[in-house]
């Protein structure tokens, strides 16, 4: 099948990469030049794992990119995956989607026959019918149903793990109205289907819509609950991985995201839960479960430099931040816990020190305004610190030992339970 994909970004990328894999000739349609010449020269413009060998595979061959939108005439069927962003009040900015769809709506007005448009990009249930399909409608002439059909098939990729996630998927949603946009959809995903166990749900639109949003706003929920019960072992002294462990044996509870710590980061569940919020909220519902979960996640870091505070007086003092990615495995910073941490210590009058191992400079362009002293390696950035906080983790930070005798005064507060404990160094778990 011939699959065309608005969007080269995080999402777009991935899902063109992977679908080409599957055997589809893929087109990424994408406005910015330099990161359509960066995938037609067979690299990636994103860091992931295993990414850059697909495109690499398939680039000049099944998979080619463009920034001409008359190219979906040629396909089969148009993936949207455009950027979502959140507004001041936490809900999307749809300015994109509409854009996006409204350049390809003047593509499709010279199309002759059907056309699938599959909203990928996490939108608030009725935005595909709501704003999508009008923007179509508007510049191609044509009515959502005869002329053109949408749906929704939201992704579920993890950074650092997108590329499996897409091959290997636990579920594929198809959100429609049309039997036609089924048959499409599972035409487009059998070879995926065939080859694992992954259930497929057919449902309506603004159900596969929510679906995302209910996904990421229960793992948050968990995250946060498990932050909570460990924030109460801390107060007991009681070792908070112990009691994880034991509750993930009880399988309604299971063990994934029980590791307490910094909390959640990243480009979804921030504004995915705040976008639901806020949906919600203008529907004139208040979620209260939701609501905590942001509130415990958003009060971590100050727990973590509170401890801080119980063992140095950082004013004026180097201090070592380890770690600037939201998550090992990414140079991705966005909703990062790290930026939180960092302001807290330059609150305190501290000279903060950061490094990561792939994520320096992708901090220091998104961040510009957080003003902080890189390091090249964590060595040189525990050398003479006054104290050190883990904020990601990275396995190179469990491997850490001797570099910590650098030190000019060994306190070490740990957000993500990496740092080995050892004699010699003032050791603080954030919620153990």
């Amino acid at each position: 099948m011939h699959v065309s994909i608005v969007g080269s970004g995080y999402v777009g990328t991935t899902v063109a990469a992977c679908l080409a894999d599957l055997g589809h000739d893929v087109t990424n349609v994408d406005v910015d030049e330099d990161v359509v010449a960066t995938i037609n020269d067979g690299d990636t413009p994103i860091h992931e794992p295993g990414l850059d060998e697909l495109i690499g595979e398939h680039a000049g061959d099944r998979l080619r990119a463009t920034t001409d939108y008359d190219a979906v005439r040629e396909t089969d069927v148009t993936f949207l995956a455009l950027p979502t962003p959140s507004e001041d009040d936490g809900a999307i900015d749809l300015t994109y989607m509409e854009a996006g769809a409204a350049s390809l709506g003047e593509a499709l007005a010279e199309k002759d026959g059907d056309h699938l448009v599959v909203v990928k990009s996490t939108v608030v249930p009725g935005s595909t019918e709501d704003v999508v399909a009008p923007a179509i409608e508007e510049t191609s002439g044509k009515t959502a149903g005869e002329g053109f059909h949408v749906a929704m098939n939201p992704e579920f990729l993890r950074m650092g793990t997108a590329v499996e996630d897409f091959l290997d998927p636990q579920k594929i949603v198809f959100g429609a109205r049309e039997a036609d946009a089924y048959e499409t959809l599972g035409e487009l995903f059998d070879p995926l289907v065939e080859s694992t166990d992954a259930a497929v749900v057919e449902t309506g639109i603004r159900e596969a819509e929510m679906i995302k949003y209910a996904n990421n706003g229960f793992l948050a929920a968990k995250v946060s609950l498990i932050n909570d019960i460990g924030n109460i072992c801390k107060e007991f002294d009681v070792d908070a991985y112990e009691v994880a462990d034991a509750i993930a044996l009880d399988d309604r509870i299971g063990g994934k995201f029980l590791r307490s710590g910094l909390g959640w980061g990243g480009s979804c569940f921030p504004k995915d839960t705040n976008a639901i919020i806020a949906a919600a909220q203008e529907a004139g519902y208040e979620p209260p479960v939701l609501e905590a979960a942001v509130e415990v996640n958003d009060g971590q870091p100050e727990r973590l430099l509170s401890l801080l505070d119980d063992h140095a007086d950082v004013a004026g003092k180097r201090v070592a931040v380890l770690g600037l990615s939201f998550k090992p495995g990414t140079d991705d910073v966005r909703g990062t816990r790290a930026v939180p941490v960092i302001e807290g210590l330059q609150a305190r009058g501290a000279d903060v020190v950061a490094y990561d191992p792939v994520a320096t400079e992708s901090f220091d362009e998104y961040y510009e305004d957080v003003e902080v002293e890189y390091a090249d390696s964590a060595a040189e950035a525990l050398d003479g610190a006054h104290a050190a906080v883990a904020v990601t983790d990275w396995d190179e930070f469990a491997a850490l030992d001797t570099e910590f005798d650098a030190m000019a005064n060994p306190v070490v507060v740990d957000g993500r339970h990496i740092v080995e404990r050892r004699e010699g160094i003032t050791y603080e778990g954030l919620t153990w």
